[in-house]
């Protein structure tokens, strides 16, 4: 049963825990106090603006589709924890209206000749390799400045955020342009990070919760008697990213010789060609003239916008072999993550290597 949503309590509580911070970026800079500040208004917004699901279903004036496509996010939510074990909180059993298409839009920043991201550091989350605005124009203005310090700049828009347990998150209307399984794994993918964190390491967390939503999805799908997906789209999806991490590769190979910056400049635009002419080729001759990428492709192109392949889907292999090795069982697999989270970093990589090639 939804609990009443104790507003002003809560967000009282959240101000309690956002001001100190806030204080105390006071001492590093008007830049540090303006970006920190967007932060707590934002999701201050974000949290004045939830409701319980329930309560949207149960009004009859609410937009009908709405309230359908809530009414089957529910089922993928009692699905999460009773079937993947995931946390069994009020997260996603909210609902709130944003009234624009993306919570927040990602900030990806790199070298001209480097796919070292520049990461950002954050008391709760740790250092991941984006910076989130909850303003396009904000994050526009971010991407100008890094622009003109000469780095390699891409905006993402994000439907969805885990602030990894400390509040409960909604489902929230930037979620709804999806049909009703992609809701189902955006829930699924949300709740894994609440499931498990590390500081520090976004290839780790994102790959892990990326497996967490496909194999959720899969074992949803069965659930309810679906047959199996036919696999088309996402075996188009794995070989567009799998050309993007070989670009990435080729690309990390060619910044570490000795050229000067035109020459580089040179080879580097032309192993963007090449991922374009591959991808084409590949569409053309095994997807049927399938377009869903041209987009993607065909828009300017540089480093920070391959950053997020790799940060999603690098280690997903490992984490579907660690999967395996205990037997498809949930409760093993989570704690074989967090032996794993557990480990010093270059440890931690080391076996996620020797998983990811088993």
């Amino acid at each position: 049963m939804i609990r009443p949503l104790p507003s002003l309590g809560l967000l009282d509580r959240v101000l309690r825990i956002l001001f100190p911070g806030v204080l105390f970026l006071l001492l590093n800079g008007c830049a540090s106090v303006s970006y920190y500040g967007q932060l707590a208004s934002g999701q201050l917004q974000l949290l004045r603006a939830r409701e319980p699901v329930s309560r949207v279903i149960a009004d009859p004036g609410r937009d009908q589709l709405l309230r359908a496509h809530l009414t089957q996010s529910q089922k993928a939510r009692t699905f999460a924890s009773q079937q993947l074990h995931l946390p069994d909180n009020q997260s996603y059993r909210l609902y709130a209206d944003i009234g624009r298409p993306f919570v927040v839009w990602n900030v990806f920043a790199t070298p001209e000749f480097s796919l070292t991201p520049h990461n950002h550091c954050f008391p709760i989350a740790g250092c991941v390799a984006y910076r989130g605005y909850y303003s396009q124009s904000a994050a526009r203005g971010e991407a100008a400045l890094q622009r003109l310090q000469g780095m390699d700049v891409s905006i993402g828009g994000v439907e969805a955020y885990s602030t990894l347990g400390w509040f409960n998150d909604p489902i929230i209307s930037s979620m709804m342009g999806w049909g009703d399984e992609r809701l189902a794994t955006l829930i699924f993918h949300e709740l894994a990070h609440q499931r498990f964190y590390v500081k520090d390491d976004t290839e780790f967390n994102e790959s892990f919760a990326t497996f967490v939503e496909q194999e959720g999805t899969r074992q949803w799908r069965a659930f309810r008697d679906l047959a199996p997906d036919s696999g088309a789209q996402v075996q188009q999806r794995d070989q567009f990213i799998q050309l993007v991490l070989d670009t990435r590769t080729r690309l990390e190979r060619l910044y570490t010789l000795p050229l000067a910056a035109d020459p580089m400049r040179q080879r580097k635009a032309a192993e963007f060609e090449r991922l374009r002419g591959e991808y084409r080729q590949l569409r053309d001759s095994q997807w049927a003239g399938d377009k869903r990428y041209d987009a993607w492709i065909n828009a300017p192109m540089n480093n920070a916008r391959l950053l997020p392949f790799g940060l999603y889907d690098q280690w997903v292999p490992a984490f579907a072999a660690l999967f395996s090795q205990g037997g498809g069982d949930w409760v093993k697999f989570y704690a074989a993550v967090e032996k794993l989270g557990a480990l010093p970093v270059g440890e931690r990589k080391a076996a996620l290597k020797s998983l990811a090639g088993s």
